[in-house]
């Protein structure tokens, strides 16, 4: 191809037919949200989690949706259950081509009451499981030689603090964003780029009180929004066109970077 013939079809940047995607935590706000955006377009998808029931009323939603699903029932917590994950995906579907890691956890407490075991918890999950699954995801595509796209989450507070009680949070996710500028810089030879996700507050199961017209979620939201350039809360499709476009050949020479959905929250 050369240089210039995309232009006859700048659409074709952004197609992700026939490619395979994992999405680790595939039942969560995100991860759901991860599974069909790529489901939509074309991929087949491999959706990992914990609970079996949740994973095949995503996976139907997934197929409703004209894709090639398949499910398996482990989160990346081991070594062990990360390859055992990409070995599905590849015996499924022949290759693997993108991973979404949207699996984690937060515990919100001010750090005098948070325990050690506590803070040790939501470290493992977001920082350790997210090293172990790109890790067992990077030796399948660099064994394909032919690139990928890996795709953590990460967020807001990874760049910035917050006064609720956020000192695990803040420090998992600072720490994914050093692992996703590592490892664009370790892979970014063999064309796998590694970017994260940074959401800030979106509509979800956990965050639709913040929605609603009580007196509590209108006050919540009038100081976060005083922080909002576009004056508004997060919607799921806000997370749809960054994903897709961090899965697809549009961002091939965009890696080891952390893309903000936010509304402006992070640049004021």
């Amino acid at each position: 191809m050369s240089n210039d013939a995309f232009l006859k079809n700048p659409l074709s940047l952004f197609d992700i037919k026939g490619k395979t995607a994992i999405v680790t935590g595939a039942t969560g706000a995100f991860g759901a949200i991860a599974a069909k955006t790529l489901a939509g377009a074309g991929a087949n998808v491999v959706l990992a989690g914990g609970k079996q029931d949740e994973l095949k009323k995503v996976a139907a939603e997934c197929t409703a949706l004209g894709a090639k699903t398949a499910t398996i029932a482990l989160r990346p917590s081991s070594e062990e259950n990360c390859e055992t994950i990409v070995k599905a995906a590849v015996e499924a579907f022949g290759r693997l081509d993108i991973l979404v890691v949207a699996s984690g956890l937060n515990k919100v407490a001010k750090i005098v009451d948070l325990k050690p075991s506590e803070f040790l918890d939501v470290m493992d999950a977001n920082v350790t499981q997210s090293w172990l699954m790109a890790r067992a995801a990077g030796k399948q595509m660099l064994s394909q030689g032919q690139g990928g796209k890996v795709i953590l989450t990460s967020s807001a507070r990874g760049l910035l603090g917050h006064p609720a009680g956020y000192t695990a949070y803040c420090a998992s996710k600072s720490a994914v964003d050093g692992i996703t500028k590592a490892l664009g810089c370790e892979w970014g030879e063999q064309n796998i780029t590694v970017n994260a996700l940074g959401p800030t507050v979106f509509r979800s199961p956990l965050t639709a009180w913040m929605y609603e017209d009580t007196e509590r979620a209108q006050f919540v939201r009038k100081g976060f929004l005083a922080r909002v350039p576009k004056g508004r809360l997060g919607e799921p499709e806000d997370l749809a066109g960054p994903l897709l476009f961090l899965a697809s050949k549009a961002s091939d020479f965009y890696t080891g970077h952390i893309l903000y959905a936010d509304g402006g929250y992070t640049a004021g």
